[in-house]
């Protein structure tokens, strides 16, 4: 009959070989513990070579004891790492909703282990295995499509969207849904429109200049190209100083037909390489009304004389009123809340200036949608 092999815990074998080492006498420390002697010296002497890591259980890997401490670290760090790549790619879907995580665990079970990606994400395993085993109605699997859609939108338009526009935008995407629905599910969701920040005013009208009359007088539409055009300038805070950005606009379809940012507020730095580049943009209309504040900028004689040879009729706001320029102070407001308040740090002059021509260039002027043009692109007026 085969000799039945007896089991000996980890705890067991480090006493045994402690208590021979006590004793001074393997032989009878062995006949005590009822373990052969040749057994109790083969664990003295792993005990002698690899001490507290001598006996670590069973599929564990023995290490040396000045080693002990660095395998339990780098075997931390690995659990570490591995959470923080999980983080990383789930955290994407939080927006998503529930679903949305519950079909990232399925997908990448092979992968990861699904109690811990259950434990990363915040998801219980016992509802990620109910999930698993009842699938979705049509009702809920319509409630997750369309919220996937809402935070798209949200995202697609940096966070300073509504649930007006999310819907009208999710609307005109074939998507037919209420403003009360996109409520609800941004509310479900945690999605909140970014607040608007208020920002400084760079005018100087403390001089003796000419003041042209408010010929505009806020009426800030125009039923044609090049018919009314507005300016104004503002600073952008970059490493260490300011740069300083000046903006012509078309208020037939809103589009930015001239910029320029520069470092120093000079005519010859601000306005006039902004209407350089306007007059290459658009044909100019004899009469076209051009409306600014009261900034020396615009009531130079330098800049006035340009105006003249093009037949332009100047009109500069009220005194220390920022509505009377609304549409130029609407576009810097949201600048600053879309692109420059969303800086984690301040940039260089060359990525702010690369910023500022993606934003203008890319964006506003031809993907960002405009209430004045009933939620169109400036392309989309135009065509």
């Amino acid at each position: 009959m085969a000799e039945i092999r007896r089991l000996h815990t980890s705890e067991f074998k480090k006493k045994a070989v402690l208590l021979s080492y006590e004793r001074k006498n393997v032989a009878e420390t062995a006949k005590e513990l009822d373990v052969k002697p040749k057994l109790l010296s083969k664990w003295r002497t792993i005990y002698q070579k690899y001490k507290e890591g001598s006996f670590p259980g069973e599929g564990r890997k023995r290490v040396y004891y000045e080693d002990a401490k660095i395998y339990e670290l780098e075997k931390k760090l690995a659990e570490s790492q591995l959470r923080l790549e999980i983080l990383k790619e789930g955290i994407k879907l939080k927006p998503f909703g529930k679903q949305a995580i519950y079909n990232f665990i399925h997908q990448n079970k092979k992968k990861y282990p699904i109690g811990t990606m259950c434990q990363v994400l915040g998801i219980s395993t016992s509802m990620y295995n109910l999930r698993m085993q009842q699938p979705l109605s049509k009702r809920e699997i319509k409630a997750a499509l369309l919220k996937e859609a809402i935070a798209t939108v949200f995202y697609e338009f940096k966070q300073y969207r509504g649930c007006v526009l999310i819907a009208r935008e999710l609307c005109r995407r074939g998507i037919q849904i209420s403003e009360d629905q996109v409520t609800f599910f941004m509310k479900q969701l945690g999605l909140k429109r970014k607040v608007k920040k208020k920002y400084k005013v760079t005018t100087d009208s403390n001089h003796k200049l000419y003041i042209s009359p408010n010929i505009l007088n806020r009426q800030f539409t125009a039923d044609k190209p090049s018919k009314v055009w507005v300016s104004d300038i503002t600073y952008i805070q970059i490493e260490k100083r300011f740069l300083y950005l000046t903006v012509i606009i078309d208020l037939y379809d809103r589009k930015i037909v001239g910029w320029n940012l520069s470092s120093v507020l000079s005519t010859t730095a601000t306005i006039l390489p902004a209407w350089n580049m306007a007059v290459n943009n658009r044909d100019l209309r004899d009469g076209l009304l051009f409306h600014s504040d009261r900034g020396t900028q615009y009531a130079n004689k330098l800049f006035t004389s340009t105006l003249k040879q093009y037949k332009c009729i100047q009109s500069m706001s009220g005194k220390g009123s920022s509505i009377d320029n609304a549409v130029s102070e609407s576009f810097f407001n949201s600048l600053k809340r879309e692109l420059i308040y969303s800086q984690k740090t301040l940039l260089t002059p060359k990525e702010m200036r690369a910023e500022i021509f993606e934003y203008i260039e890319n964006w506003y002027n031809k993907k960002r949608r405009h209430t004045a043009l009933k939620y169109k692109t400036i392309e989309e007026f135009n065509t």
